[in-house]
Order: C-alpha cells, then structure tokens, then sequence
C-alpha cells in the first residue's frame, strides 16, 4: 500500500461496480459509497485497527466494505474485475479508468498538505481565491456570504468571477447585470474596508476559435478575466491553435481549468500543452490548478511541465458555495506535488503585487 492512494483506488472501483448495476437503486449506492470514499479525511488505511476491521463508515454497506477491505488486503478487488468482465459496459468502464489518471481523494489532499517534505505552497501561504461563483451565475452564496466565507478562511481577498454571458447554460450575466454586481461589490469593499477586498471577475468562455465572449471594452470593465473552454471537451482533434490564440488574448489574465476534464467522464481538450505554456509564460497569462476534486485541472504532472515553461499559476476552488471554498485545498496540493514555488502563485502574492499584475495586463489590453 505504500505510495499508493487507497481511497482513490477504492473510490474508482466502487464507481466501477456502480456503473455494471441494473438496478438504480444499487448504482445510487455505489456512487454515493465512492463519494463517501473520496470525502474521508483519513486513508482507510489508517483507519483500519490491529485486528483488520474498520471502524462504521456512514453510507458504506455490505457490498462496498468487501470491495475495501479486497483492497486493502491485495491491492486490488476481485469482486469488482470479475463484475466488470461480465458487464456489457466493460469497454466503457476500462475508458473511464484512464480517465481516473492523477486524481487525488481528500484523504491524500490532507496528507500531501501536511508533508514536512513536500516543497511549494502551503495553506498559510495562500492569500486569496480567485475563481468563485455567486448567486448571480450559476452558484449559491450572496456576494456577502462570499466575503465572511472568505474571512473564516483567513483570506486578505478574494475574487468573484461569475460566467459571462455567452455561457446562458451556466446564468452567465449581461453586461447590465455585471455592472449591478459591481456597485454590490463596491458597497461591500465600502462595508469591510482595511479588512477583505473582493475583486470584480468574470469567466470569459473561449469559443471553438478561441475568441472570448466578452469584447475587449466589455472584459475592460472587470479586474481579473478568467478565460476557459466548456465547448468541444470530448474531441479527439488538436485544439492547440485555439488554446494559443485564448492566452493571446491581451485582456485575459488567467486560463481557467484548461483541459476542462472531469475524472472519470471525460479527457478533456486534445493540445500541445508545452506549446500552450510556452505561450502563456511570453504573455504572462496564468495558468490555474483548478481545484474542484472532479476537475483537477491542471493535475501535477501537467503543472510540473507549465513550470518548466516559465509560467506563473492560479491556484482556486472554482467554488460554487461557501463549504466548496475547502477545493482550493486540492490545487495547493497539486502545486505541492508539481514543487511550485509560491514566488510563482499569484494567489501567495500580496494584494498589492497581485494588482499589480492585473493592472499591467488590463493597461497593455487598451494599447
């Protein structure tokens, strides 16, 4: 068990066995096993006593707990390769397990965060989050449940970047809504003053082309631009050039989960990332470790070769409530593993710097 990650090796196959059921009920179950699974702060190795039991796991039944404990005894699961090599979806579950690669559970979150050992950032060096969705796109939380979320957090400020409106799927706002938000914004700064600044982002969608949906004079009225693709996910082309010309882009600041790959769902987009990196290290574009447990995108290994690039990271929660703030845990822990530097992690920068930065970018868009 050394090295591995149990409880994403556990989650993966109990995700497996969901999808061979005919029964929904017994898929509902698997899934929720596998989400519970992923959740665990502790490696069920650690949690397993002297005598091999496991302490009760709320939502682990019969079926789960034997496909763990096969695990944990061998490293692997019987019970779910032979499930899967009588199931008709056997090809389609050996293709969702490549795109399993370089996912990590909560647990190994936790244990990577509080290595001694590893290098780059830590949670105190993290100042601020800089994408997050409100309730005026397709989130939760008020702008002001954002801010006291934020300050639980110890952050000095953060940035809200709702979805712009060529996004209508996602609530993306009108420019009428977005200069709404930003007098709420404003009011809010005015209120917490000296204490938490909330910065006014948007998340622009990179188009099959890679033209955003936002005008150079409409993304001039935002302080950070995200940019990221949501369309073309799934194909097998080279969407190099698209990536390149988005990153080109003088009014975008950071490339926002840039494969858009969901584990286990879908690769995400076909590239010549070094070519992208290389390109956005010349522009000074960002490039986020999106820490969404189901994107994790960038992944550390991807990371690892945008550093060697020369590019600068953003590392975020892509947070649509309040408790999904704790995501940003997963970039940082990524950027642990791909030894980012925090000299290299605009959200370990001081306000001032990191504004700064955006000023640079935002005054050579208007040239």
């Amino acid at each position: 068990m050394r090295g591995m990650d149990v409880n994403a090796v556990v989650g993966g196959l109990l995700r497996d066995l969901a999808f061979v059921q005919t029964s929904p009920q017994k898929t509902f179950g698997y899934k929720r096993a596998a989400s519970t699974i992923l959740s665990l702060e502790q490696q069920l190795t650690a949690l397993r006593g002297s005598d091999g039991a496991l302490p009760k796991i709320p939502g682990i039944g019969p079926g789960s707990l034997r496909v763990i404990i096969e695990v944990l005894d061998t490293g692997a699961s019987p019970t779910v390769e032979s499930a899967v090599a009588a199931s008709a979806r056997r090809d389609d579950i050996q293709r969702r397990r490549v795109l399993r690669a370089h996912f990590l559970s909560r647990a190994e979150v936790v244990r990577v965060l509080r290595d001694p050992h590893a290098s780059g950032p830590g949670p105190r060096d993290y100042r601020c989050d800089l994408q997050m969705h409100s309730e005026w796109s397709d989130g939760a939380p008020t702008l002001a449940d954002i801010v006291e979320a934020c300050l639980e957090r110890g952050y000095s400020h953060a940035a809200v970047t709702d979805h712009s409106h060529g996004l209508a799927i996602a609530g993306g706002m009108s420019m009428a809504e977005a200069a709404r938000q930003h007098e709420a914004i404003d009011v809010l700064n005015a209120a917490y003053s000296g204490r938490f600044k909330l910065l006014r982002g948007i998340e622009a969608n990179i188009g099959a082309e890679g033209a955003l949906d936002l005008s150079a004079e409409e993304a001039r009225q935002f302080e950070l631009v995200l940019a990221a693709p949501h369309s073309k996910l799934r194909k097998a082309e080279n969407q190099t050039e698209r990536m390149t010309t988005a990153v080109g882009n003088r009014a975008v600041n950071i490339l926002a989960h840039p494969r858009g790959r969901i584990a286990g769902s879908r690769a995400g987009i076909v590239a010549d990332w070094d070519t992208v990196f290389a390109r956005a290290a010349h522009e000074g574009v960002a490039i986020e470790i999106d820490g969404d447990p189901a994107r994790q995108d960038l992944d550390y290994t991807l990371a690892a070769r945008a550093l060697s690039a020369g590019c600068v990271f953003a590392l975020d929660s892509d947070a649509h409530t309040t408790e999904q703030l704790r995501y940003a845990d997963t970039a940082l822990a990524h950027a642990r593993l791909a030894a980012i530097p925090s000299e290299r992690i605009v959200n370990c920068w001081p306000i001032d710097r990191l504004l700064a930065w955006l000023d640079n970018r935002s005054s050579e868009s208007a040239k």
